[in-house]
């Protein structure tokens, strides 16, 4: 096997490759960074790369692995989203409220991963504090699509699904707060697993909406995502909001045959608003799912087309709390003239934000302040359970749901810049699932007319992340799209 095809086949063959000593951990890490430095100032998929403290990490891992204590990632390299707290690492969130933050200690899922003996290879660009679906608000700049860089690859976690589909990681993390994992892997061609909310501790991942932000893995296969899951998830006494359960192997199931699997179409998935080339890759991909051995049934989420403005109303309200800490006083951006306190608090927030992140909080206030909170905040909760009970119903009747993850393929940068409406409504098939807090994956099933990935939607029950990881895993056994990469090669 060549280097490059090495690079690019995948974690399995690249944990086989460290375990034989057919190559290490530093000539792995050093080939990836000099992909980075080649292909980076093209497609900004990097804010913060540092070879020295890399490459030390992978002389690490090589020594580990020479005595007999390697596991199945030690060695590996992984790039992480820069919305991860890294400890003597910049973690800006994409933004220049916090552009020379460094961090004094890690995150739980970088904790995870140092444990594990998995190499950083660098922070991803990202929406400015995780607030898009594109990458284009980051303080550094957009993230461009390695299938069209005249196109975005989705957000916000577009910076890690950018350097998979380049070959410039063979593994990254990504948060899903409204489809922040799966919309950028739909768009990018890769698979990005959304866990059921609380299985991957938030602890050191800098709050955008509490309720709703999840951290999941990206990774060109299903069967990676579920290796990347073993490391990520586990119980974390220091986030209240994470699961005291016990540990699983997310790739116990992976070549579970399909057969008798009952897979639930919701209607409201293929409706208006979608695409013709998404629908009739998605169509396909469902053809071959049959061919596995699965039924399918029209299912209904009769109040999925309130998750947008539910979303809307709860994620800044939530953002609006966890920003305030960002006041110029304590740490992060100050602004540099200020007269007196309150035009400190006004200027430093004022100038640290970017507009997206302003609208956001300003939408928050508004909707929590006296008066309007039991309009609009509580009705959105009302909403939301409501739409947790639509999934209850469906999934009563079948095993997972499938549809597309969005209703077109990456859209041309700048085309939704101006109009936050449409720009919002790339997350129609995404936001619900959060909002319910239920585990799916997006993975590619084709190409749309312009050449860029489709992705197919797998959503699960409450902890059914290996069920859905057997249904990725199954289907990518089936087909080759997984396998495609930018500019055709393959």
């Amino acid at each position: 096997m060549s280097r490059d095809a090495l690079l690019d086949g995948g974690l399995a063959a690249l944990s086989a490759a460290l375990a034989s000593r057919r190559i290490s951990s530093v000539e792995l890490t050093a080939a990836y960074l000099g992909r980075i430095e080649r292909e980076n100032p093209r497609l900004n998929a990097f804010i913060t790369v540092d070879p020295d403290r890399s490459l030390a990490q992978a002389r690490a891992a090589d020594e580990r692995i020479a005595r007999g204590e390697g596991g199945v990632l030690t060695g590996i390299p992984v790039a992480h989203k820069d919305i991860f707290c890294t400890r003597g690492w910049p973690t800006t969130c994409g933004s220049r409220m916090l552009a020379n933050f460094v961090s004094p200690y890690d995150a739980h899922v970088i904790e995870r991963f140092d444990a594990a003996g998995c190499v950083i290879l660098g922070k991803t660009n990202m929406d400015e504090f995780a607030m898009g679906s594109s990458s284009e608000t980051s303080f550094f700049g957009p993230v461009r699509n390695p299938w069209d860089t005249g196109r975005v690859p989705g957000g916000s976690s577009g910076g890690s699904a950018a350097a998979v589909a380049a070959g410039l990681a063979p593994a990254a993390t990504g948060t899903d707060t409204g489809g922040s994992i799966r919309q950028p892997a739909a768009l990018c061609g890769v698979s990005g697993l959304k866990p059921t909310y609380g299985v991957v501790s938030r602890y050191g991942m800098i709050a955008f909406a509490s309720s709703l932000d999840q951290g999941g893995p990206m990774a060109r296969l299903a069967a990676d995502c579920a290796w990347l899951l073993n490391a990520m998830a586990g119980h974390d006494a220091r986030d209240s909001t994470s699961l005291d359960r016990p540990p699983e192997d997310y790739a116990r199931d992976l070549d579970k045959p399909l057969a008798g699997l009952r897979v639930g179409l919701p209607r409201e998935f293929f409706a208006e608003g979608l695409d013709g080339d998404v629908a009739r890759a998605v169509e396909a991909a469902l053809g071959e799912i049959r061919r596995l051995g699965a039924s399918t049934v029209e299912v209904s989420l009769p109040n999925m087309a309130l998750s947008v403005p539910a979303y809307y109303v709860i994620a800044p309200a939530e953002a609006s709390s966890n920003l305030s800490r960002f006041d110029g006083v304590r740490y992060g951006y100050r602004a540099p003239h200020y007269a007196d306190l309150a035009e400190l608090y006004g200027k430093s927030r004022a100038q640290g934000f970017g507009a997206e992140v302003r609208r956001r909080i300003l939408i928050g206030t508004y909707v929590l302040s006296h008066g309007y909170y039991d309009a609009y905040y509580l009705q959105a909760q009302r909403i939301r359970r409501l739409i947790a009970a639509d999934f209850a119903a469906a999934l009563a009747n079948c095993d997972v749901l499938m549809g597309p993850t969005s209703p077109t393929t990456a859209f041309a940068l700048g085309d939704r810049a101006g109009d936050p409406v449409q720009m919002y409504l790339s997350d129609i098939y995404t936001i619900a699932v959060n909002l319910a807090g239920l585990p799916a994956m997006s993975i590619p099933c084709g190409l749309g007319a312009n050449g860029c990935p489709v992705g197919l939607h797998i959503i699960g029950d409450y902890f059914g992340e290996a069920r859905i990881l057997n249904v990725a895993h199954r289907y990518q056994q089936a087909t080759d799209w997984h396998t495609r990469l930018p500019g055709g090669a393959q």
